[in-house]
């Protein structure tokens, strides 16, 4: 589990570099780079025609259900590739199914106190909570694919377990444990609750409160640590936010999500320095350059993390791109405002995943990959539905084909989103 990299450090850090690496650095030729890299295309629709940006709606007057992440075209899709034993759906579901998370067996172990240190030291329900929301999730999938009630009771067992029980996260990583489950828990109850008679009013009420109380206000206002856990914070508070119809804290969770996304993915339009997290207090051309992990040539869709590790900047994209399909969904498509930057991540990132070459200027001439099963969601929405070449994430997309879960908060795309046009 990634640790909490307090402001403090990094500001000791940035202050030692000097002002001439500085401006040396954004003034080399290999800075020059991102002006004009080869994926640097504007955005566009089907056809080639610009697509517009304008700003995002308030909150729906009405909200969707099941509405977070997946919705009920979408799921009637999948359903329908299922039962045809079409691929790449077919294979997906029967990973799906064969996992220890659509067990019927499977036994709950909810506590009131999930306690959660920096990499995972300790770790005392963390693990268990994550795997039981993913299981939640895996097995509303399941009941909604098979209509088979077993399945929706046992994630019903599961949440109600969960909801009965946990009144807190502590320790350093408690932002973050709280909003990757919380991400997965309002899938669930969506399908559930939306799709299934038997979760009772009691029941669903109990969880709602769950939801509110213990998760939400520990998600709702961020985090000024490195930016994958800000966007799987607002990832949880804009899914639970939907879930509790609660128009105040989705506006506010867009908000903050909207600062980070332009924080966390360069583009050349930001001029000469990437953009620094709103109220983060880092706002120094060093401070900047320390807070991306001392990178100082900036290309578009280079990420915050991408020097520290691919695989925490795929959770950060992977929430990018989790939130902005809820927001679809939600008729508040912000696939129009932050699709570019999407686009130029996933592809940024999958043509090193895929074995290019390391440039000496990018991360001192090395990277440590491990992007994860987190580019389906994105490259749906940028691709098959909008029209844009994306194609070393397509690449890497489908030679990754079922994707299955990286037991955090991602879980089963290839299923619920592969070439899903609803």
């Amino acid at each position: 589990m990634t640790r909490d990299r307090r402001r403090g450090a990094r500001l000791l850090i940035g202050v030692t570099l000097s002002a001439a690496l500085v401006v040396g650095a954004l003034s080399s030729p290999a800075a020059a780079v991102r002006t004009a890299p080869a994926h640097a295309a504007p955005l566009t629709a089907t056809g080639g025609a610009p697509l517009a940006v304008t700003p995002a709606k308030l909150a729906p007057a009405t909200f969707t259900h099941p509405g977070v992440l997946v919705s009920r075209p979408q799921l009637d899709f999948v359903r329908a590739k299922v039962t045809a034993g079409a691929q790449p759906w077919k294979a997906a579901y029967d990973q799906m199914m064969a996992s220890s998370y659509a067990s019927l067996s499977r036994t709950p172990k909810p506590r009131a106190i999930v306690e959660c240190g920096s990499y995972s030291n300790p770790n005392n329900g963390c693990t268990d909570e994550r795997q039981d929301a993913i299981a939640a999730y895996t097995l509303a999938l399941a009941w909604y694919v098979t209509r088979d009630a077993r399945y929706a009771d046992k994630a019903i067992q599961i949440m109600n377990a969960w909801s009965g029980v946990i009144t807190d996260h502590t320790n350093s990583n408690a932002p973050l444990q709280t909003g990757w489950a919380g991400s997965s828990w309002p899938r669930a109850a969506e399908i559930i609750r939306y799709t299934y008679t038997g979760w009772s009013s009691t029941d669903v009420n109990r969880f709602a409160t769950m939801l509110r109380n213990v998760y939400l206000p520990k998600v709702i206002n961020g985090s000024n640590s490195n930016g994958n856990w800000e966007l799987s914070m607002m990832e949880a508070a804009v899914g639970i936010s939907v879930f509790l119809e609660d128009r105040t804290s989705y506006d506010k969770a867009i908000a903050r999500f909207r600062g980070r996304v332009a924080a966390f993915v360069y583009l050349a339009s930001d001029g000469s320095l990437p953009k620094a997290p709103p109220n983060s207090g880092i706002d120094t051309s060093a401070e900047i350059i320390s807070y991306w992990q001392g990178q100082s040539t900036f290309v578009d869709g280079l990420a915050q993390e991408t020097c520290r590790d691919f695989v925490h900047t795929g959770y950060g994209i992977s929430a990018i791109s989790h939130v902005a399909e809820t927001t679809r969904i939600q008729n508040q498509d912000l696939y129009p405002e932050i699709g570019e930057r999407l686009r130029q991540a996933l592809g940024f990132h999958a043509k090193y995943q895929r074995g290019t070459a390391v440039p000496s200027w990018l991360c001192g001439g090395s990277l440590n990959l491990g992007l994860g099963p987190v580019t389906e969601v994105g490259f749906n929405a940028l691709h098959n539905r909008m029209g844009i070449a994306m194609t070393n994430t397509q690449a890497l997309t489908e030679s990754q084909r079922p994707a299955g879960t990286n037991a955090l908060f991602v879980a089963w795309e290839t299923l619920t989103h592969a070439d899903n046009p609803s």
